[in-house]
Parts: C-alpha cells; structure tokens; sequence
C-alpha cells in the first residue's frame, strides 16, 4: 500500500504545481487596475543575458491604473522600458531617468473578451495537465498491481483517492477562472 500512497502523494504534488503555475499565468493576464504580477511573465535582455524583469526592479502601484518600476540598475532603464512595450500588457511606459512610468488605459470590450479567451485557454492547459497527472498515477497503480506489489483492493482504493484528489484541483483551476473573468468584467 505504501507504493500506492507514494503515487498518491506524488499526483497531489504535481497538481499543486499545476495549480501554482495557473496562479501565475492568471496573475499575468492584465486586468482593468494595475499590480505587481503583470510584470512577472517579462525579461529583459540585460547585457546579452534574458533576465526576468523581478530581478531587475521593483515595483509600486500608487494609483489603480498606473505602476512605477524602478531599476536597480540604471543602465538597465532602456532595456527595460523596451521589454515592458514589447510585452503582451499593451502599454506605452515612460521613463523619466530614474523610474518608469506604465499607465494602463481603460480595457475596451473587445479587450476583455480577448484575455478572458487566453485565461479559458490558460484553465484548460492546467486541466489538462492536472488529467495527465493522474492517468501516470493511475499507470503506475495498475503496473504496481500487474508486478504483484499491489492487491486489487488496494488499487481500486487508489484510484478512487486519486479520482477525489484530480476533482479538487480542477475544482481550484475553475474558482481561479471563475475569479479572474469576474475581475476582467469589473470596470
């Protein structure tokens, strides 16, 4: 039975990760007002190397649809401000020396339906992944049973276990779906 809940725990792990990761990806889905994850999917090629924009500055958000980052390095500023254009946020920043400034204009409705689409896309690939998960879990039951280190019963419990464990995960995936399309519809 050990070798089952090894299996087990090892899915719950994986779908945790999966959960974690559509956190970000949401988290990186601009909505109407402003925060310090919209940054966290950039880099920035500082000095010929890719560097994720949170390493190389800090960011404030004083006003709901404005942020301000400031280089730690200020020769990083134009690379920056560049990264930050090209990015998917579809804002224009504007460095003033010492900080950029992204001012993040009022989502129209055709924009908001475009991110919700990309956070479904994004729910479906965490789906998806959580159900990958559990068919290895589910593999490696039935050959642990086929090796004669498992009995049925203890199998079939498995795999029950593991069925409850995937619903709770996409259960997550589809509250933090349900969040963020709440949050993209807000004006």
């Amino acid at each position: 039975m050990s070798d089952i809940s090894t299996s087990l725990s090892d899915a719950t792990a994986k779908m945790n990760k999966a959960v974690e990761v559509a956190k970000e990806d949401f988290g990186a889905i601009r909505t109407g007002r402003a925060h310090p994850a919209m940054f966290a999917k950039i880099v920035v090629d500082y000095y010929g190397t890719m560097t994720p924009l949170s390493q190389l500055a800090s960011f404030q958000v004083p006003e709901p649809r404005m942020a301000i980052v400031s280089p730690f390095d200020k020769g990083a500023s134009a690379a920056i401000e560049k990264a930050i254009r090209e990015s998917d946020l579809g804002v224009n920043p504007a460095s003033d020396g010492g900080v950029i400034r992204v001012n993040f204009p009022q989502l129209t409705e055709e924009r908001r339906k475009d991110y919700i689409k990309v956070a479904r896309n994004k729910a479906e690939e965490s789906r998806v992944s959580i159900r990958n998960i559990r068919r290895t879990a589910k593999e490696a039951m039935e050959k642990l049973e086929k090796d004669g280190l498992a009995g049925k019963d203890d199998v079939a419990r498995g795999e029950k276990d593991l069925e409850k464990i995937t619903s709770e995960h996409v259960v997550k995936i589809d509250e933090l779906l349900k969040h963020k399309e709440a949050e993209l519809l807000e004006v």
